[in-house]
């Protein structure tokens, strides 16, 4: 089973760049989308027409946020937000159970407008380890994929001396991915490729960061460990330019 994690940055700027050429050649089982950026009916009717189930979860104010899971099997059960108003309100968490395996695709806050969001994005840190607890002991394997604006490690970001003071790399949010990994949910791109470096999936769209690979790692396949044992192979897939972020596939052997 392919799993892919890919923060659009808007449905339909991401369809005219080339989304649906990036869905036949790379073929996952199951896509989690963050940042659609657009309500359900504004969702290009080709996206529509492919032999996906499709779940939504978009945000109350327009052109804002939203996350999509589209999946090959059809889910058991779906689960929108967390149960947080405010959370929910902006559509940041979306949960897809199947018959084997439960799948959450997750959009955490940025904090780089300013102390306030800084704050609603460490509040929403704490909501979401509580929303994921319930999984900790479940015999069903669960995957969280997603943008979690958080770099957990120096080698997660690139020129990190320079990093400490942003958000994103703030010592609480890396300390938060430590704590969240601990409470039994495992990086699994970092485990099928330990200590490598200049691995991103995140570029600035300013002074060709791309090209200079001067990136940042806050896209994230955590899951439990009988998932996480099962992963085969774990691939950011760099060659794509619908977004500021690439796709993170991983390929478990279920």
């Amino acid at each position: 089973m392919k799993i892919s994690s890919y923060n659009i940055n808007g449905v339909r700027a991401a369809f005219k760049k080339g989304l649906m050429e990036w869905i036949e050649e790379s073929a996952p089982d199951i896509i989690c989308f963050q940042e659609l950026r657009a309500d359900i009916d504004q969702v290009p009717a080709e996206l529509k027409e492919l032999e996906y189930h499709e779940a939504y979860y978009v945000a109350e104010k327009k052109g804002y946020s939203g996350v999509a899971i589209f999946s090959k099997e059809n889910p058991v059960s779906i689960q929108e937000g967390i149960g947080v108003d405010w959370i929910d309100a902006e559509g940041r968490v979306l949960t897809c159970e199947f018959e084997n395996i439960r799948v959450i695709s997750a959009y955490f806050p940025s904090g780089t407008t300013g102390d306030v969001r800084q704050d609603m994005k460490m509040k929403f840190l704490d909501e979401f380890t509580s929303f994921t607890s319930r999984f900790n002991d479940d015999p069903k394997p669960t995957v969280v994929c997603g943008d979690f604006n958080i770099c957990h490690t120096e080698i997660d970001i690139h020129n990190p001396d320079k990093q400490h003071k942003t958000s994103g790399f703030l010592p609480e949010e890396r300390q938060w991915v430590t704590d969240f990994l601990e409470t039994g949910f495992e990086d699994v791109f970092r485990k099928l490729h330990p200590g490598e470096t200049d691995l991103y999936s995140w570029w600035s769209y300013r002074a060709a960061s791309k090209q200079r690979n001067k990136g940042w790692r806050i896209d994230y396949h955590m899951a439990t460990p009988a998932l996480a044992e099962k992963a085969v192979e774990a691939e950011i897939e760099k060659k794509w330019d619908m977004s500021d972020h690439v796709p993170v596939s991983i390929t478990y052997k279920l």
